[in-house]
């Protein structure tokens, strides 16, 4: 066509370098997924097994519907899929915890399952909403990769969501409904000390946990006291050290060389005084010095861009050459401010809506408290801000909100439990026992979610790995908000209302857990 085009971003990529890079994902891939199998094995004996098999059906429908739109698998792409696997295994473990809780109320084995079933469907699909509309944001306004990475992460929690949910309680619901765990309560992991008998009327907030000696909520002000800390010694951090952005802010040229031996900086600089060139820096890394890494001012063209490539593969080994204009790094940089924006209005919304506006407030502040935190780190330890860091920072947004909506809801069925909060003890109560009962599942989750990253960090691809850091020390910190900082906002909050208003009507009648239907 008669059209004049000006290219303001490109990216070269040998054959040899991407399917390096392919291979080692896909390899961490299996390593990860595999110790997630074992663990939902040993921890949740039958159940974990199938799960195991929902998990497995799961993978290969994300994949098979990816082939189906035509979708590109990008390295995030890979690594989206792979955290998929931790988002099926949540619904999973969620469901499996409430069945337990009712096994050790003393509800035969079909009850139990009907009744956490039952108890569990709703938490799993606010999680699993609130996920999808990170997810949407990023989908929307992100750019290259990171549209891939969001392309696959929502078809992941929407199969996720299928499997796990649906396909677990059919599979699992044929093995109970036949009787064969009718006196085998083992089979779920619950001892049979554990269990109390019906009669005497036990409710599941009163069952014992194994963080009964902790008082979260008496502790509060120190966990704010900590989290101011961090946030004042960001706030100095980003003023010092700044962010160390790519290329794909800034603008610029960026060359990586995959090569067969050790690099020096010498080396490198030799060569590009032989092509004529300044660079700004010239990054090692690998096992062996074997990644080199230059960026350069300014966008080079079509014919420099193959020389370069042409030059260094002949020499060393498999080249990726990335370019981009001005134009395009301030528009992927005012697109992933925006998009952090919209997913906390968008939370904040859909929280209030189905909790109610303090919880909402107090989740985005802790979603932002992790945001904040996550780029202190990465400013502090001068890791390189790209593309995959926007991905990162929603995940765990979508991670560490998936968290929050959970201990939110074991929160609110204990406040209708309550009835009315008539002083602040009552709330610190209910709060206590929210954390209490859910942290098992809490811990569980992120340790799943961990396993995946930290073989993507070990074993993973070097162009990921700046991504699998952002997401381990990401999802840490969302779990430490979800507990330590937004359930005790809400104590807060909650407390100015009863100062305020006084006594605190829940619900409109008092509701007992052992008023579940009895199957």
């Amino acid at each position: 066509l008669p059209v004049k085009l000006k290219e303001t971003y490109s990216t070269s990529v040998g054959a040899q370098f991407g399917e390096h890079a392919l291979n080692k994902s896909i390899d961490a891939g299996i390593i990860g997924v595999a110790i997630v199998f074992l663990f939902m094995l040993v921890y949740y004996r039958f159940p974990g097994l199938i799960a195991v098999v929902t998990l497995a059906i799961y993978i290969y429908l994300t994949l098979l519907v990816f082939q189906l739109i035509h979708g590109v698998l990008t390295l995030p792409g890979i690594a989206a899929l792979i955290l998929g696997v931790g988002m099926a295994v949540d619904a999973n473990i969620i469901t499996y915890e409430r069945v337990k809780e009712e096994l050790k109320v003393g509800r035969s084995v079909k009850a139990a399952f009907a009744a956490g079933n039952k108890s569990s469907f709703m938490t799993i699909f606010d999680a699993n909403i609130t996920t999808i509309l990170a997810a949407v944001i990023l989908f929307v306004y992100g750019s290259s990769s990171v549209k891939g990475f969001a392309t696959l992460l929502i078809i992941s929690i929407l199969l996720s969501f299928v499997t796990a949910v649906y396909g677990t309680r059919l599979l699992l619901g044929l093995w109970v409904n036949s009787n064969i765990f009718k006196k085998r309560p083992g089979w779920f992991g619950v001892n049979k000390k554990d269990i109390h008998d019906i009669t005497e009327n036990m409710d599941a907030h009163k069952l014992s946990t194994h963080f009964d000696r902790f008082d979260f909520v008496k502790h509060h002000n120190k966990f704010f006291v900590f989290s101011i800390a961090l946030t004042i010694i960001g706030i100095i951090a980003l003023s010092v050290f700044r962010l160390n952005l790519s290329i794909d802010y800034t603008s610029g040229t960026r060359v990586e060389v995959l090569a067969k031996q050790s690099l020096t900086p010498s080396q490198l600089q030799s060569d590009l005084k032989t092509l004529k060139l300044t660079p700004e820096d010239v990054v090692l890394s690998g096992n062996k010095n074997e990644i080199g890494v230059m960026r350069f001012k300014g966008a080079f063209n079509k014919a420099e861009v193959a020389h370069i490539t042409d030059y260094f593969t002949k020499k060393y080994g498999p080249t990726n050459v990335s370019t981009v204009s001005p134009t395009v790094g301030k528009e992927l940089a005012k697109n992933a401010f925006i998009s952090l924006i919209l997913a906390a209005i968008g939370i904040i919304i859909y929280v209030a809506f189905r909790f109610e506006w303090r919880m909402g407030v107090a989740a985005v502040i802790a979603l932002l408290h992790d945001a904040f935190l996550m780029v202190t780190f990465f400013s502090i330890t001068r890791l390189e801000v790209d593309l995959t860091f926007i991905a990162a920072i929603l995940t765990i947004i979508g991670y560490s909100i998936n968290d929050t909506i959970v201990t939110f809801d074991r929160i609110r069925d204990h406040s209708r439990f309550q009835g009315r909060f008539k002083t602040a003890e009552d709330i610190a109560a209910v709060v206590n026992v929210g954390l209490r009962q859910t942290m098992t599942r809490s811990i569980n989750t992120v340790l799943t979610v961990v396993i995946t990253a930290a073989a993507l960090f070990i074993f993973g691809s070097e162009s990921i790995r700046n991504f699998s850091i952002a997401l381990l020390v990401g999802l840490i910190m969302g779990c430490y908000s979800s507990i330590f900082i937004a359930a005790q906002l809400w104590y807060v909050f909650k407390k100015r209302e009863l100062k305020k208003k006084g006594p605190i009507k829940t619900v409109k009648e008092k509701r007992k857990w052992s008023d579940e239907p009895q199957v």
